[in-house]
């Protein structure tokens, strides 16, 4: 959500909403976060923030988008949660017509929850595989809230073709990465950075090529490293393991996708071979329709030549 809309919407509707000036440890992060969602009223409040980030997604060069979403945190407002995952679905589709960049959905379970509640979301998230939904995810706080419970929610998911992209190895070490890939089958991590601090399982997640979608300044504004120049990116693409490049929330962290990029360029004086890889990391390891991917990676190829 654009810092101007959350301002916007909440002068709107009367909701006060916490500073923006900067996020200091993860409860401002959630509590930004829940005053996003609650400014989220009418269906074209979610219309207007789906259009909002197709069309800065598209600025930055970005041709598919997968976001993720938790239709209980709408607490009914726009019906039982099938009800507004549907309505969010249809936002989507609307969004992506109107700027031609594809968005797909990711459903998460709430780790901190009692996990048949992850169930009964993984059900409503498979009814929708091929019809707006590509993935299901774990979110919230890992400490103290391992994946394994979630073995059931995710296979349900899993069944239905769904990609397995819980959170990982960030506010928890490398045990939730690793618990992740056993029970929870992960084709993608978010983050998992802290899987550095165990070689065996940066080993593994480069063997198995399961992708860590990382996201940089979140990390650094959480002090999960102290710069970026001695954050773990470098350690897992050093060993091979696919990453992709994420700003895992803007309006939290004040970051566009172009600037995690430039950064990450910057920080590690990557050439445009190395880049190009990502980039392509970013379109395989997606759930993006066969014909986006091969347009996609031709764009990218391109680029790389001309850039010679």
């Amino acid at each position: 959500m654009r810092p101007s809309t959350l301002v916007e919407l909440a002068d709107e509707h009367g909701i006060d909403v916490p500073p923006m000036d900067g996020i200091a440890d993860f409860s401002a992060f959630i509590a930004l976060y829940q005053a996003a969602t609650l400014v989220l009223r009418r269906p074209e409040d979610l219309q207007r923030l789906l259009l909002e980030l197709a069309e800065d997604a598209r600025a930055d060069g970005a041709v598919w988008v997968e976001y993720f979403v938790y239709p209980p945190l709408w607490l009914g407002r726009f019906g039982s949660d099938a009800e507004a995952l549907d309505v969010c679905l249809h936002a989507a589709q609307r969004a992506s017509a109107a700027t031609g960049v594809g968005l797909g959905a990711i459903v998460t379970a709430d780790r901190t929850l009692d996990p048949a509640l992850g169930e009964a979301i993984a059900r409503v998230a498979a009814a929708r595989a091929g019809a707006g939904v590509v993935g299901f995810g774990l979110a919230n706080d890992e400490a103290g809230n391992p994946p394994e419970p979630f073995a059931d929610a995710f296979r349900i998911a899993r069944s239905a073709g769904l990609l397995s992209v819980p959170h990982a190895g960030e506010l928890a070490g490398p045990a939730s990465v690793r618990g992740a890939l056993d029970a929870l089958h992960a084709d993608r991590i978010g983050h998992g950075v802290r899987a550095v601090e165990d070689p065996d399982l940066v080993r593994r997640l480069a063997d198995e090529g399961v992708t860590c979608d990382v996201c940089p300044t979140s990390n650094l504004t959480l002090d999960l490293f102290p710069s970026l120049a001695e954050h773990g990116l470098g350690t897992l693409v050093d060993a091979g393991v696919p990453v992709t490049i994420n700003t895992d929330d803007p309006l939290m962290f004040g970051s566009t996708l172009a600037e995690e990029w430039a950064a990450v360029r910057d920080a590690f004086g990557w050439d445009d071979v190395r880049m190009a890889a990502i980039a392509r990391t970013s379109i395989e390891s997606s759930a993006a329709p066969a014909e986006t991917k091969a347009d996609a990676l031709a764009a990218i190829s391109l680029w790389e030549q001309s850039a010679r």
